[in-house]
């Protein structure tokens, strides 16, 4: 093996290779004062992205997650309550994600109970046990997560069950909650170890999980039995709809039946037209299984297309950290162009992203709307859940080679897909671990 140590006789070569560089001061200097970002970005990308969509959807005020990872559950009510917007003409309605927030913190609890015991005969720096270990309290999650909180618990209007201090900013409760369930798995493991009874071992699960509902519950607030529903719509007209649970009010005023859909999603380091299942991310003991048809890009952009123009949004994870201007608004495979600034190559195809751990679907979102040209997209319209303060009041522009370098899942209608990938879905789905 070479000696790779550093010495003297290496710095002084690249200082000197760095010093040739014709542009080497005005490059430092440009970066120091503007900042790499600032200094890389590409001064053509507002004229990529300007001008109307073609397909857009009537939308009103976003949402905002403030300091929370509930992307995903935002994301979906989005969907719902657009339908909600276009059947009872009330176009700045909105669903309350804290409702569902506090049943997936009881749920998640609940089921990671079950895994800490199912693995109590593994060491405790056995590759499971420590994904599993890894954030038993975090935010984030899945469609097919949020889809299992409402078809059990339903949904309710944000009047009925308002965001609090701590939904709005989840540091703290996560921080709690992570070091709980980790001290409830210490215990539960021990006690398997100690050869306890089932019985003591389920009484103590369940003395631990009334204490998450607790937490849970003074944190966020209990939601309640019943509620009632009264709105005035975009005409001024009065409606009251009193004594409803969360389960009716979904019933009666919801026509998207969640079981149609489906989580296309393209992973290039996995093999395509498959279905893989992801058990491992249930957070409903009981519920669906998380699980997604690995399909190309061309795929997920036909079937959101068709589904927008249908009238419908489509929920979508991305990495949004990644070619963006949360400020501008903007997400563009060529935003900011860091190999030019630095001469360096960084280029790496979507698959060896995935491959190497560059590539992780960080958010999700909302498409509204897309441009088509010749029936191609060329960028779409995003609504994200961000507030008003960033984008065009919310709202983000995408190029096209941002969605086929960049996004990762789409969430549509069954019925948008041709029958030759419809019958896809009837195979048996392959099972992926954690770390895959």
């Amino acid at each position: 093996m070479p000696n790779s140590e550093l010495t003297k006789y290496n710095y002084d070569k690249m200082e000197k290779s760095f010093k040739k560089e014709k542009l080497h001061d005005v490059v430092s200097r440009t970066i120091v004062n503007n900042g790499i970002r600032n200094s890389a970005k590409d001064n053509h990308v507002n004229d990529r992205l300007s001008g109307s969509f073609s397909v857009e959807l009537d939308t009103g005020k976003v949402s905002d997650q403030k300091a929370s990872g509930r992307c995903w559950l935002f994301s979906l009510l989005n969907v719902l309550k657009h339908d909600f917007a276009k059947k009872y003409d009330v176009k700045d309605f909105e669903l309350s994600q804290s409702y569902l927030f506090f049943w997936d913190k009881v749920e998640r609890a609940n089921i990671y109970y079950d895994r800490i015991l199912e693995t109590a005969q593994l060491p405790t720096d056995d590759r499971l046990l420590t994904e599993y270990l890894a954030y038993p309290g975090e935010d984030g999650g899945e469609w097919g997560m949020a889809v299992a909180l409402v078809q059990k618990y339903g949904v309710m209007p944000t009047s009925a069950f308002p965001e609090s201090n701590v939904t709005n900013n989840t540091r703290d409760l996560d921080e709690v909650l992570n070091l709980k369930l980790r001290r409830d798995g210490l215990t539960l493991r021990k006690m398997v170890h100690a050869k306890a009874s089932d019985e003591e071992i389920k009484a103590t699960r369940k003395k631990m999980l009334a204490e998450i509902y607790r937490i849970a519950g003074y944190a966020c607030g209990v939601p309640r039995e019943t509620f009632d529903f009264e709105y005035r719509d975009d005409k001024k007209k009065y409606h009251l709809d009193k004594n409803l649970t969360p389960q009716q009010f979904y019933a009666k005023y919801f026509d998207v039946e969640l079981d149609d859909y489906i989580q296309l999603s393209n992973y290039p380091d996995k093999a395509m037209n498959k279905l893989y299942n992801m058990s491992f991310a249930d957070n409903v003991v009981g519920g669906p299984h998380v699980h997604f048809l690995n399909m190309p890009m061309e795929v997920l952009k036909d079937a959101a297309i068709k589904q927008l123009k249908a009238g419908q949004a489509v929920w979508f994870g991305n990495d949004v950290a990644t070619q963006s201007n949360s400020k501008e608004g903007l997400l563009d495979a060529n935003l900011y162009h860091y190999d030019e600034l630095f001469d360096v190559d960084l280029s790496m195809t979507k698959q060896e992203r995935f491959k190497y751990h560059q590539a992780v679907p960080s958010h999700a979102m909302t498409l509204t709307g897309v441009d088509l040209v010749d029936d191609k997209s060329t960028k779409w319209k995003v609504e994200n859940s961000w507030g008003e303060k960033v984008g065009e009041k919310g709202y983000f522009k995408m190029s096209d080679s941002w969605m086929d370098e960049y996004v990762y899942e789409v969430i549509v209608n069954k019925k948008y897909l041709s029958e030759s990938n419809q019958k896809l879905l009837d195979q048996t789905p392959i099972e992926l671990q954690p770390w895959e």
